[in-house]
């Protein structure tokens, strides 16, 4: 087991981090940009050492400076949370020539499934269903018309090299085609410096249902059960909850037993996350795999009573999974809500500023990570993430009242929240009653930045 490990990461991740290394006896280490200097993370590591200034190219992306510090405090592995590094398969190989574990897959695996186009090609191969669409990315605007015409619109455009709701664009029609290939290959450029696109068949109605699975070096796979994260604001989730109400014991087994299918054939070893989208058929096509732990893997734990960090430690290190697929067991409901420092009515703007007050709720079945306190100034430099309110019903009338009673009392004064969203959207009928889907804001939510009670026209 590994005596010391750092964390480049910063937040609430880089706090959950901190605590399961220390439940485990090891060491740790946080890295920070002087914007983190008076963080959680900073004040409750057994060291801490200054990376770098604000900017996050300068101190959490800055790999040279995260080595030193490696090197300079003896850290024998790395664990890059979310985000930032995580799926960097340049940084993974550094850490493994310079003789430190990475605490996730290896690098060839992540640039297999970090390369959209390659990751569907591979999950098609092992035989998970994926839309109609390409296999290879386009050439140019003749192949996009001509493979587009073939699957039919609505189509999707992403970016090969994407990942987190970042570089996509639906395409009703050919007329909005060559605008919209423009601009999903400008983003990927801007965001991913690479502006290879792919297309699929856009799925109408559906909902976004991902599978946590975990594997070992010693070819053992499992699944862990599903979480729905239908919830969405232009690609980015706002909520996550498990079971989904969408699918039925056997659809779940068969996604379940996809998504193992599909992490042994690339050998993958650590948490890692299969995305499907399920259309009104109850039909499931392979997105994505993400190659980390999740922002939203509390909603498991939630469910299963693991901690998924330290499955990832263990595997690491080198050991066997300690559980076997009949082992895991899911029981009752678990919601997370994202309370992001965000303005819905300003079209989801950031928001930074001094948490003048910050009383988190609590009592039973009520987890809250968080790495904010009174007092705590939130930069403007990073993901917008502040906490996450994690609850647990016996099933999920019991989740969304005991959600709505956590969220009444929390307390956050000085910076705009999405708190009082999530109020609304555990009180909205059509959230309650479990029949929603990808497009729900796009229905439901008003310029003003509240939920209405019927769709728009």
């Amino acid at each position: 087991m590994f005596k010391k490990v750092l964390i480049c990461n910063r937040g609430e991740i880089a706090l959950r981090i901190i605590r399961t290394c220390r439940d485990m006896g090891i060491k740790t280490v946080q890295v920070y940009s002087k914007a983190d200097a008076d963080s959680r993370p900073v004040e409750l590591a057994d060291e801490a050492i200054l990376i770098g200034p604000p900017a996050a190219g300068r101190s959490y992306l800055n790999i040279p400076a995260i080595i030193q510090s490696c090197l300079m405090t003896g850290a024998d592995a790395v664990h890059p949370g979310y985000g930032f590094l995580s799926q960097d398969t340049y940084f993974a190989e550094i850490c493994r020539d310079s003789g430190i574990t990475f605490i996730g897959p290896s690098p060839e695996v992540m640039e297999q499934m970090g390369d959209k186009s390659s990751a569907r090609k591979l999950m098609a191969d092992a035989g998970l269903p994926v839309p109609g669409g390409t296999e290879r990315p386009l050439a140019g605007y003749d192949e996009a018309r001509k493979r587009a015409e073939e699957v039919g619109y609505p189509i999707i455009l992403k970016a090969s090299a994407g990942g987190g709701g970042r570089g996509m664009q639906v395409v009703w029609e050919r007329a909005e085609l060559a605008e919209a290939l423009e601009n999903v290959r400008n983003t990927a450029q801007a965001v991913f410096k690479d502006n290879r696109v792919y297309l699929e068949k856009f799925i109408r109605s559906a909902r976004h249902v991902e599978i946590q699975v975990m594997g070992d070096r010693h070819g053992n796979a499992i699944y862990l059960g599903e979480r729905d994260c239908s919830i969405q604001r232009r690609q980015q989730k706002l909520i996550e909850e498990s079971p989904s109400t969408y699918i039925d014991d056997d659809l779940r087994r068969r996604m379940g037993e996809a998504a193992v299918a599909g992490a042994r054939a690339i050998g993958y070893e650590s948490a890692g996350t299969m995305e499907f989208l399920v259309d009104p058929d109850k039909n499931f096509y392979f997105m994505e795999m993400n190659t980390r732990i999740q922002v939203e893997h509390p909603v498991t734990e939630m469910t299963t009573g693991l901690d998924l960090i330290a499955l990832m430690i263990r595997v690491a290190a080198g050991e066997p999974l300690p559980l076997r697929q009949e082992d895991i067991r899911p029981t009752g409901h678990a919601i997370e809500c994202r309370i992001n420092a965000e303005d819905p009515a300003k079209d989801w703007a950031g928001a930074s500023g001094t948490l003048t007050r910050f009383i988190p709720p609590g009592g039973p079945r009520v987890r809250v990570d968080t790495h904010g306190y009174s007092g705590y100034t939130v930069p403007p430099y990073y993901d917008s993430l502040l906490a996450k309110v994690i609850v647990r019903g016996k099933d999920r009338e019991e989740a969304m009242d005991v959600m709505l009673r956590a969220l009444r009392e929390f307390a956050c004064d000085g910076i705009t929240t999405t708190i009082p969203f999530h109020r609304q959207l555990l009180a909205h009928p059509v959230f309650r009653s479990g029949e929603y889907h990808l497009d729900f804001l796009e229905k439901y939510m008003g310029t003003d930045g509240n939920l209405r009670a019927e769709a728009a026209d």
